[in-house]
């Protein structure tokens, strides 16, 4: 008898059969794999739209700034003795002329004495005079802080407006008593006499730097202040003085910042562009071929949204009332692009118009706030339409997971019950040609007999 590979008894190649048998029977979870394929694919998606409706929020997070919208540019005509920033509250096309007479600096003072050894008790006891302003306090001095080091601790422990450090100038007698007062523009003096029975003396002091207050002439008006940052004289104008400009007058142009502006509308065009192109990209692929997202109605209604917010006229006290007034035209594919010279005369003939529009007015919020608004909504890591998404998309794969389980486990089965049932058939061929092949003999036996007779 004739034996196969697959089948010891019966010659049949019953790996094969079961293998054939069992790649019909695995054509669901191929199925199943596909699905759960398609569904990655979805989330995937959805997840890139979200980064999408994130980037077009972060794009116009200025758009309804006043501040931007209105920004100012200035020019100086030098930047040795300040810089300056300016406010939406700056009025633009205006010049002034800014000197710097002084700066705002406290008062330091230095011993002209210089001492060998700072923690040496030598300066006998009595009392220290310090006078801040107009008024004098006396601070202690003991047998137990005469020396340099307690001196400095004393005046600091009095905190009435002079702090103390010690220096080291690098010669044979380094320690020497700096003195800093807090205030701008506040005096000092200190006065030693009162300390009696010592070996050395703090003697006097020189002044390194002289108490001043802040002081500018702005076209010819003199202002002073306790800081060298002065936010008042100019409208809407900081100015931070870094030095005297020793009777130089510095030229201070403010202009309006259109190329603000123009950047905050042309980012709010790219944000916009981003996600139109997206969703229509990820609804069709071609002209006939559905996308991974066809059919959804989900990412349907936002563009549909995002498209009404551009047309539908939003109140306000200017002017305009849509984008389009702007210049912001629609294109056939649904994306937008800019018309610069409607964009420009806009800002030129009605800023106030352009503001009112995007950053609202009379405490009600602009049309910016509008899609700030929405793309929040659409966005949030709970309620958003990613977070929505994403629940349901996952749900559908664990359950595609948990089928494909359950699955496996009854096709392994079933290869069980295959293989011992062909098994089984084997033995029992075997069996029958074991019997045949005794009946075999015993009927040659037989004939054997009657051919001798």
């Amino acid at each position: 008898m004739a034996i196969s590979f697959g089948g010891l008894a019966t010659g049949l190649d019953t790996n094969g059969i079961i293998d054939a048998i069992m790649g019909v029977e695995r054509q669901p979870l191929a199925r199943m794999e596909t699905d759960k394929t398609w569904l990655n694919n979805r989330l995937s998606a959805f997840s890139e739209l979200d980064t999408k409706l994130t980037g077009f929020q972060d794009a116009i997070s200025d758009l309804g700034n006043p501040d931007v919208l209105k920004k100012r540019s200035l020019t100086l005509s030098s930047n040795d003795f300040f810089t300056a920033t300016a406010s939406s509250e700056a009025l633009a096309g205006t010049r002034y002329q800014v000197e710097v007479v002084s700066i705002a600096q406290v008062q330091k003072s230095v011993s002209d004495t210089g001492f060998t050894d700072k923690a040496a008790n030598s300066f006998g006891t009595g009392t220290l005079s310090l006078t801040v302003g107009t008024t004098t306090s006396s601070i202690e001095i003991t047998a137990e802080n005469n020396s340099l080091q307690g001196i400095m601790q004393a005046i600091n422990d009095a905190d009435i407006g002079v702090s103390a450090a010690i220096i080291n100038d690098g010669t044979d007698s380094p320690y020497r008593l700096m003195l800093t007062g807090e205030n701008v523009g506040t005096s000092f003096s200190l006065d030693s006499t009162g300390l009696t029975g010592g070996t050395e003396s703090l003697g006097s002091f020189t002044d390194t730097q002289a108490a001043t207050q802040a002081h500018v002439r702005i076209d010819g008006v003199d202002i002073y202040s306790e800081n060298n940052t002065i936010s008042e004289a100019i409208p809407g104008v900081t100015l931070d003085l870094v030095d005297v400009s020793a009777g130089e007058t510095v030229n201070v142009g403010v202009t309006l910042d259109k190329s603000s502006i123009q950047a905050s509308v042309e980012k709010f065009v790219k944000g916009y562009n981003e996600v139109i192109s997206f969703i229509t990209g990820q609804s069709t692929m071609g002209d006939t071929a559905p996308g991974v997202l066809a059919g959804d109605a989900g990412i349907n209604s936002i563009k549909r949204h995002l498209q009404n917010m551009l047309t539908e006229p939003y109140a306000n006290s200017g002017i305009f009332t849509t984008l389009s007034e702007l210049g912001l035209e629609t294109q056939k594919d649904g994306t937008l692009v800019v018309n610069d010279e409607k964009l420009a005369g806009a800002i030129d003939n009605n800023l106030d118009s352009v503001v009112s529009l995007l950053a609202g007015d009379d405490g009600k919020s602009g049309l910016a706030k509008n899609f700030q608004d929405y793309l929040d909504a659409m966005t949030d890591s709970t309620d958003g339409m990613l977070a929505g998404r994403r629940k349901a998309i996952n749900n559908n794969i664990k359950q595609i997971d948990d089928q494909i389980e359950r699955t496996e486990a009854r096709l392994a089965k079933r290869e069980e019950t295959l293989r011992a049932q062909y098994n089984a058939m084997e033995q029992l061929v075997s069996q029958w040609s074991s019997t045949g092949d005794y009946l075999m003999q015993q009927l040659n036996s037989i004939s054997n007999l009657y051919n001798k007779k």
